[in-house]
């Protein structure tokens, strides 16, 4: 297969190539297009909008720990405690 430049930008955005934002409880309400979401200590979502069936619901008002990864199509997050990392799609 020939080598297509098209492709490695998935793979780039994977590795937060296209930037990304650190998100605390003083960020408020983030409204931007993240691609994943890294929890860098423990964290505790008050808000979520994305394409994860049920995220919106069951991903908030708990812990999550450190270290925890949440990919998708995410358009807002509201971070209530801890540090979360919104890598840019």
């Amino acid at each position: 297969m020939a080598y297509d430049a098209g492709m490695r930008g998935d793979s780039y955005q994977v590795q937060g190539q296209q930037g990304g934002l650190a998100i605390t409880s003083a960020n408020g309400a983030v409204t931007r297009n993240f691609r994943t979401l890294v929890v860098v200590n423990d964290a505790v979502l008050s808000a979520l909008t994305s394409n994860i069936e049920g995220g919106a619901t069951k991903l908030i008002t708990i812990t999550l720990p450190a270290g925890l990864v949440i990919g998708g199509q995410i358009t807002a997050v509201t971070v209530s405690s801890g540090v979360v990392i919104g890598y840019d799609q």
